[in-house]
């Protein structure tokens, strides 16, 4: 009906012109709001400030592609994937932990070990997909019983339902004695090891399941687009954050559920602003403006709450 009622208002190459970007925007939007759970693990619930995701992203499409592409099963190759991901948060988690160095530091140096591990996987820089069973394609009997109207965003709603039941198990998690426990860490872990919780093994394993999460987008990507890559991951940490940012900028609530709702809901407006920017005609910005337009919008979801607090004072 939305369809029909658009082609009468829209000429029909024009719709296209709409939805075809919607729709890859709604993709990207659900797969880093996988990305923005994992940051948001790390970034707020942890307070550590972790570019590991650079690396580990790729490191899920990496390792995916590459069982993929040997035969393995893909659900089977995308769990390995999200193990391989928490491999990666464990070696940062450890060298913070064990070795004492700095938070940001530790992540950093697995983030460039990453980039030859990832590159040892692959064997070369890109692994293409193209002819090989996926996720995706296992589940095209199902797709194509779409209605017309839900059709070209078939891919979003399979994604869809990755990203919610990730986020209502992350709820549940996070209500749980562990969960809580994670949370009194990065809050104060001074005060929560005097409660006998034993923080250096909660920073391990929120740290594991943060580049879980963030590997297990990248798994999905390569699945999605059909290829892994050993650039993927750059500026992958800023992507999380944005949307981290923006969401707790549009979604308001103190509660896990709306932190984690609002960490997916800014990854979709963010990735469909980004859209809107770059096919804009009148703005002129093209897809190497990217970053910028990755820059500006963090930088209004900054100041768009100190702005609300100003004006609220003046009331």
């Amino acid at each position: 009906m939305t369809t029909l009622v658009l082609s009468s208002l829209i000429a029909p190459d024009a719709l296209d012109r709409l939805i075809v970007p919607l729709s890859g925007a709604l993709e990207l939007g659900l797969l880093y709001g996988l990305v923005a759970i994992g940051v948001y693990v790390s970034f707020r619930v942890l307070n550590f400030p972790d570019l590991t995701v650079d690396g580990s992203f790729p490191l899920g499409a990496a390792v995916a592609a590459t069982l993929i592409v040997k035969g393995v099963n893909p659900i089977a190759a995308t769990v390995v994937a999200m193990l391989a991901g928490a491999i990666a948060g464990l070696c940062t988690a450890w060298l913070n932990v064990q070795l004492k160095i700095l938070n940001l530091l530790a992540s950093i140096l697995t983030m460039i070990a990453l980039y030859s591990i990832n590159l040892r996987i692959m064997g070369q820089p890109n692994v293409p997909l193209l002819g090989q069973t996926t996720v995706m394609t296992l589940l095209e009997g199902g797709l194509k019983q779409l209605p017309s109207v839900l059709s070209p965003f078939g891919t979003s709603l399979v994604l869809l339902a990755i990203v919610v039941l990730v986020k209502l198990g992350g709820d549940r998690f996070f209500r749980s004695e562990l969960g809580l426990a994670m949370r009194a860490t990065g809050e104060n872990s001074d005060m929560a090891r005097a409660q006998g919780i034993a923080t250096h093994h909660i920073v391990l394993l929120g740290m594991a399941l943060s580049n879980g999460l963030v590997a297990l987008a990248g798994a999905l990507f390569a699945q999605v687009n059909g290829f892994a890559d050993v650039t993927l991951g750059v500026g992958t940490i800023v992507f999380g954050l944005a949307a981290v940012i923006i969401g707790e900028t549009v979604v308001s609530g103190t509660t896990i559920f709306w932190a984690t709702l609002g960490a997916i809901v800014g990854s979709i407006l963010y990735r469909i602003a980004v859209t809107m920017a770059l096919n804009t005609d009148f703005l002129g910005l093209e897809t190497q403006d990217l970053n910028l337009v990755t820059a500006i919008l963090v930088a209004l979801a900054l100041v768009l709450p100190q702005y609300k607090r100003i004006k609220w004072r003046f009331r």
